[in-house]
C-alpha cells in the first residue's frame, strides 16, 4: 500500500528527501545546545568567568539560529512535498476513475469516490507531512538525547528507560482500539455524502413534496452516528495525553530529587559526580526525550487515522476497468451494422439474474430502428452494450461485422453517439457543451446541428446566443431544451451509429417529428436506434424491436407488428385513444 502511494510523489521527490535531512540537522543542533548550556553554567556563571560566558553564550546563539534555519527550511520543503503529493494523488485517482466502466463506478458509488478524493486524501496528506518531519524528528531526537543524557550520567538516565515501556503500552492500546472506529467513521462519511448528494440533486422534489424536515432528520441521524463514533475515537486517543504528561512530570520529579542529592554529594563538582549545569542539561534532555515520545505518539495516532484513508485510496487506485483494449485493437469502424449473437447480460454477473437473455439481432448499416417496451424491459441495457459501456456477460456484440471487444475503445465510441436517458449538461457556455461532440467544430457546424436538433430557435432567443452560460447539470434550461442540446452535441460527432435513449420524451410531438425528419434526410448512412415510449416516435422506422422482460418479443415494421404483436397493438391503440399518436 505504501509503495503504491509513493508513486504519487514523483516531481516532489527532492523536497521529500531534503525535509528529513534538514530535520536531522535541526535535531543535532538542538541536542548540542544543552551540552553548551552546561558548560556555560559550570565554567562561566558558577566560576564567574565572563569571557567564558560570552564564548558559550555566542555559541548558543549561533546554534539556535542554525537550528531555526534548518527547521524553517524543513517546514517549507515538507509543505511543498505534502501539497504536491496530495495534488498528484488526487490527479491519479481522478484519472483512474475516468477509465472506469459503469460497473466499476457502480461498485464504489459516486459519493464514496468524492469522499476519497477529499477527506481521505487530506488525511493522507497530513500523515505524509508528519512522516517526513515529525516521524523523523521524534526517533532521532529520542536516540540522540538519550545518548547525550547517558554521556552525562548513566544512572540518572535509567529513569527515562524505566518510563518508556509505560508509554509504549499506552500507545499500543490507543492504536488497537481507535483504528476500527476510524475505519467505521469513513464508511459513514460515504453514506452522509450520498444523502447530501441525493438531497441537492433532488432539491426541487424535496421542496415540492415539503419533505425538508424529513431530509433534515435523515441527515441528523447519520451526522449523529459520525459524531458518536468520533467522540468514542477521540476519547480513546485523548487517553494518550495524560499518560505522557504523567511520564514527563514523574521523570522530572525523580530527576530533580536524585540529581539534587548527587550535586550535594559531589559538592557541585562534575569530576566527582554531577554539577548544576549537567543537571540542567539532563532536565532539558528529559523534555526533549518525552516531547519526542509525545510527537511520536501523535504521529502514530495520525497514521492510525490515515491508514483507513490510505486503504480506501489505494482501493480506487488499484481498481482496474472491466473494459480494456486488446493487444492489437482495431482503430477503424467499417460501417454502422450491428449484430447481437446469443447475448446475455447481468449487472451482478449472476447467471440467475439476467437482464438480457439470448438476444439475437441483426441491424443493417443505415437503418432506423425503433425500440419500445414497458419500463424495466431492458431497452437501455441493450443499447449500452453497443459502445461497450458494459460488456456482455455471454455471447458477442458485433459492430461493422467485428466484435466490439476487438476495437480500440476510443475509436469505437467516437463512432457511436449516445444520447442517454439522463441528459447531462456541464457548467459552461452552450458553445462549450456542444463542442464535447467535436472540440474543433466551427460556428457554422454548431448552428447546423442545432437546426437539425430543433435547438437553434431557443438558443438565438437568448441575448448571449451560443455564449449563454449553462449552470451545472443544465439547471437553467428546460428538460426539452436540454434534450435538444444533447442531441445536437451527439450529431457533431458524425457517428456511424446514433442512439437516442428516450431523448425526445420532453419535447412535443411536432418537434419530435421534425427532429426525426431531419435525422432521416441529413444522416441517411447513419444507423439510428430510437428508444421511445410513444409509438408515434418510432412507427416510421424501418423496423421496430419490442422488448419484453429482457427478451426480444417481436421485430418488424409498424404494419407487421400491428398484425403479429399483441403488446405493440395494445400500446398503439391505447395511445391513439389517449391522443398520443398525433
Amino acid at each position: 500500500m505504501i509503495r503504491r502511494l509513493m508513486h504519487s510523489i514523483r516531481e516532489y521527490r527532492v523536497q521529500t528527501i531534503k525535509t528529513p535531512v534538514l530535520v536531522v540537522l535541526e535535531v543535532i543542533m538542538e541536542v548540542l545546545i544543552p551540552l553548551l548550556m552546561a558548560q556555560l553554567i559550570d565554567r562561566g556563571i558558577d566560576a564567574g568567568e565572563m569571557t567564558v560566558v560570552y564564548k558559550y553564550g555566542g555559541a548558543l546563539l549561533a546554534f539556535a539560529l542554525v537550528s531555526l534555519t534548518f527547521g524553517a527550511l524543513a517546514g517549507k520543503y515538507a509543505a511543498e512535498a505534502s501539497a504536491g503529493f496530495a495534488a498528484n494523488l488526487r490527479r491519479d485517482i481522478f484519472k483512474n476513475v475516468q477509465s472506469f466502466s459503469f460497473a466499476n463506478i457502480d461498485k464504489f458509488s459516486s459519493s464514496s469516490i468524492i469522499t476519497r478524493l477529499t477527506t481521505d486524501i487530506t488525511n493522507v496528506q497530513n500523515a505524509f507531512q508528519m512522516v517526513i518531519r515529525m516521524a523523523v524528528r521524534s526517533p532521532f531526537m529520542l536516540v540522540f538525547a538519550l545518548v547525550a543524557a547517558f554521556s552525562i550520567d548513566h544512572k540518572l538516565s535509567m529513569i527515562f528507560l524505566a518510563l518508556l515501556p509505560i508509554m509504549g503500552v499506552g500507545l499500543f492500546l490507543v492504536i488497537k482500539f481507535a483504528f476500527p472506529v476510524f475505519m467505521r467513521v469513513f464508511k459513514k462519511y460515504d453514506k452522509m455524502n450520498q444523502r447530501v448528494q441525493e438531497n441537492l440533486h433532488g432539491i426541487r422534489v424535496v421542496k415540492s413534496f415539503v419533505r425538508e424536515k424529513y431530509e433534515s432528520e435523515r441527515f441528523e441521524e447519520i451526522s449523529k452516528d459520525i459524531h458518536d463514533d468520533f467522540v468514542k475515537a477521540e476519547r480513546t486517543v485523548a487517553f494518550n495525553m495524560p499518560l505522557i504528561q504523567f511520564c514527563v512530570f514523574a521523570s522530572m520529579l525523580l530527576l530533580s530529587w536524585f540529581g539534587a542529592r548527587a550535586i550535594v554529594a559531589s559538592g557541585n563538582n562534575a569530576a566527582l559526580g554531577l554539577s548544576t549545569g549537567e543537571l540542567m542539561s539532563l532536565i532539558t534532555y528529559t523534555m526533549q526525550i518525552l516531547m519526542s515520545l509525545m510527537m511520536l505518539s501523535m504521529v502514530m495516532v495520525m497514521l492510525t487515522i490515515s491508514k483507513a484513508s490510505a486503504e480506501r485510496i489505494v482501493e480506487v487506485l488499484d481498481e482496474e476497468s472491466d473494459l480494456k483494449n486488446g493487444d492489437d485493437p482495431i482503430m477503424e469502424v467499417p460501417d454502422g451494422s450491428i449484430e447481437f449473437k446469443n447475448v446475455c447480460f447481468s449487472y451482478s454477473k449472476d447467471a440467475a439474474k439476467l437482464c438480457l437473455d439470448n438476444i439475437n439481432l441483426k441491424i443493417n448499416s443505415g437503418e432506423t430502428i425503433g425500440i419500445i417496451g414497458v419500463t424495466g424491459s431492458a431497452k437501455s441495457t441493450l443499447i449500452q452494450l453497443i459502445p461497450r459501456l458494459y460488456d456482455a456477460t455471454c455471447g458477442s456484440v458485433m459492430v461493422g461485422g467485428i466484435d466490439v471487444k476487438e476495437y480500440d475503445l476510443q475509436s469505437l465510441r467516437d463512432q457511436v453517439a449516445v444520447v442517454l436517458q439522463k441528459n447531462i449538461l456541464f457548467s459552461g457556455t452552450i458553445r462549450d457543451n456542444l463542442r464535447w461532440g467535436d472540440r474543433d467544430a466551427t460556428d457554422e457546424q454548431l448552428e447546423h446541428v442545432c437546426k437539425l436538433a430543433q435547438a437553434d430557435k431557443f438558443i438565438n432567443a437568448y441575448p448571449e446566443g451560443y455564449d449563454t452560460w449553462i449552470e451545472q447539470g443544465g439547471s437553467n434550461v428546460s428538460g426539452g431544451q436540454k434534450q435538444r442540446l444533447c442531441i445536437a452535441r451527439a450529431l457533431l460527432k458524425h457517428p456511424k451509429i446514433l442512439i437516442l435513449d428516450d431523448s425526445t420524451s420532453a419535447v412535443d410531438t411536432a418537434t419530435d417529428s421534425r427532429i426525426r425528419e431531419a435525422l432521416r434526410s441529413e444522416m441517411p448512412n447513419t444507423t439510428k436506434l430510437i428508444i421511445a415510449q410513444r409509438i408515434a416516435s418510432v412507427q416510421d422506422a424501418d423496423r421496430i424491436i419490442i422488448m419484453d422482460d429482457g427478451h426480444i418479443s417481436n421485430f418488424g415494421t409498424h404494419e407487421e407488428l400491428l398484425k403479429s404483436s399483441s403488446i405493440y397493438r395494445e400500446v398503439f391503440e391505447s395511445q391513439q385513444k389517449g391522443g398520443l399518436g398525433a
